[in-house]
């Protein structure tokens, strides 16, 4: 509807300038969420455990209350699962988002609070509209439908108070009536737990409708797209949404599926838009058109502290605040929120791009790397590594994970790859050798331990058939949602569990 259009532009106006204001004053609009937060929670449990009444300064802030993760939260979660309030969060809270970032059994309930959702998740879906429409004026996705391919919903059976599900199911579970006005397919579909049986409806319930833009992590929304294309007999999503104009992306790098993208959606002007959403909180945007990084969003109710990557295993490591980070350094991201996650790490590592104003881009996972032989193999190194081979052999790449080769006998270390591909290199030699060597370029340790094969020799590259990663994600039950493939791995768990899986298929 063009007049929706029209009353979307005013709106962004008033937000970009707030963006503006934030971007200007970065370090003062920190210091207002801090004190914040404090204040708002200084007569939960929490609050009273910890002094908050007390602090005064982020000095004290720091020196009160340890670094934590799920594990040290997790007592004071499963008590609010159970329905306990003023625990963490002085709001009520009954949504839990469930997350898994790897294929961990371990299932992470993070809470949701009312403010979480106003002031951090459904402002971000926002912003993604407002930077879109102001980088793209003329843009006209409220003409159609917006395709959200996400996880699934449920209600925790033992208690009756509390409910769970992927983060993007308690999103669309609580989205105001205008958004969902604006989705597609029906919640019924779109919250489907089996996951294969929701890929088969959503085609089927959306192939006719409407489509202007999609969202979801590249992985799923790839099987919808492809099983669209086999019900439709068409070649290209174009020819089945000829309005099709917008793709919000996250959780995973896009670089190894942009290719397959463009054959998907053969537009020179589809506009990609990366977001930085998790169950924790919605951290960053991508402002500027073709840049490969994102805006760190500073008033959504989260503080930031920044703990240089090297000092992540110290005792007692010292974060620092947002005026203190340098360039090209990793960090491990630690926040707290307006939803009672205090001093929280959750897991990624980011660094800055710009400082001014505060562009971030995620490298990786804390305990997803590779650092067998002191060669320090993050994620950010490994993808960077493929797509180099990947443009100079033409190959594409579906999924793809990694783990050292340890000593044995005579024999040096080695890394060991798995990939699936969906063009195979025109020669696969030379693909590793250029995985290798461009590795070598880009990480000083990696190079020193493969100097004359001293500790570590050529990569080993396995190729997996066709639908290894789907099925062994599906042996794991994580398809779809938020789950994701490990990328590297610090041992070899992930690595042989798939290697078993392709020796009995093959």
């Amino acid at each position: 509807m063009p007049i929706i259009n029209s009353v979307f532009t005013w709106f962004i106006k008033k937000r970009i300038h707030q963006i503006e204001l934030f971007k200007k004053y970065p370090n003062e609009v920190q210091e207002e969420w801090f004190e914040q937060l404090i204040s708002e929670a200084e007569g939960t449990e929490w609050g009273r455990k910890y002094h908050y009444k007390d602090i005064s300064s982020l000095k004290n802030f720091k020196e009160q209350v340890p670094i934590q993760n799920y594990d040290t939260l997790k007592p004071y979660i499963e008590r609010m699962l159970k329905g306990e309030q003023n625990v963490l969060w002085p709001t009520e809270i009954r949504w839990f988002a469930k997350s898994s970032g790897t294929t961990s059994d371990r299932s992470k309930f993070i809470p949701v609070s009312e403010e979480s959702l106003e002031e951090c998740h459904f402002k971000g879906g926002k912003d993604m509209l407002t930077l879109y429409f102001n980088n793209r004026p003329n843009a006209r996705i409220f003409t159609g439908k917006s395709l959200t391919l996400g996880g699934s919903h449920q209600v925790n059976q033992l208690y009756a108070d509390t409910f769970f599900g992927d983060l993007s199911a308690v999103i669309m579970k609580n989205l105001p009536l205008w958004a969902e006005f604006y989705r597609t397919p029906h919640l019924d579909i779109a919250l489907l737990e089996n996951f294969e049986e929701k890929i088969e409806k959503m085609a089927h319930a959306t192939k006719d409708v409407n489509v202007t833009s999609l969202s979801g992590v590249p992985t799923w929304n790839i099987l919808l797209f492809k099983r669209i294309l086999e019900i439709t007999g068409k070649s290209n999503l174009l020819e089945v949404w000829p309005n099709l104009e917008l793709y919000f992306h996250g959780a995973v790098n896009f670089t190894p599926y942009r290719e397959q993208f463009r054959q998907l959606i053969p537009a020179d002007d589809m506009y990609y838009l990366e977001t930085y959403n998790a169950s924790e909180g919605f951290f960053g945007l991508q402002d500027q058109p073709d840049s490969d990084d994102m805006l760190l969003m500073l008033d959504y109710g989260i503080f930031y502290e920044f703990l240089p990557l090297e000092h992540l295993h110290d005792e007692n490591p010292k974060t620092l605040s947002l005026d203190e980070v340098e360039l090209g350094k990793n960090y491990a991201l630690i926040i707290s929120t307006n939803a009672g996650l205090w001093r929280y790490m959750i897991g990624d590592t980011i660094r800055f791009s710009s400082l001014s104003p505060y562009r971030i881009q995620i490298t990786g996972r804390t305990k997803h790397y590779i650092n067998a032989f002191g060669e320090e193999l993050i994620i950010d190194n490994a993808e960077r590594a493929l797509d180099e081979a990947c443009r100079q052999t033409g190959a594409i790449i579906k999924e793809y994970t990694a783990a050292p080769v340890y000593f044995k006998g005579d024999e040096c270390g080695a890394h060991e790859w798995v990939i699936e591909f969906e063009q195979k290199p025109a020669e696969f030699d030379r693909f590793v050798d250029l995985l290798d060597e461009t590795l070598r370029r880009i990480n000083s340790d990696y190079d020193a331990k493969r100097f004359k094969d001293m500790a570590l020799r050529r990569p080993i590259v396995r190729v997996a058939p066709e639908g290894t990663f789907f099925n062994w994600m599906k042996e794991k039950g994580k398809l779809g949602g938020q789950h994701k493939v490990p990328r590297l791995a610090n041992d070899r768990e992930y690595i042989d569990s798939i290697l078993l899986l392709m020796e009995l298929v093959g």
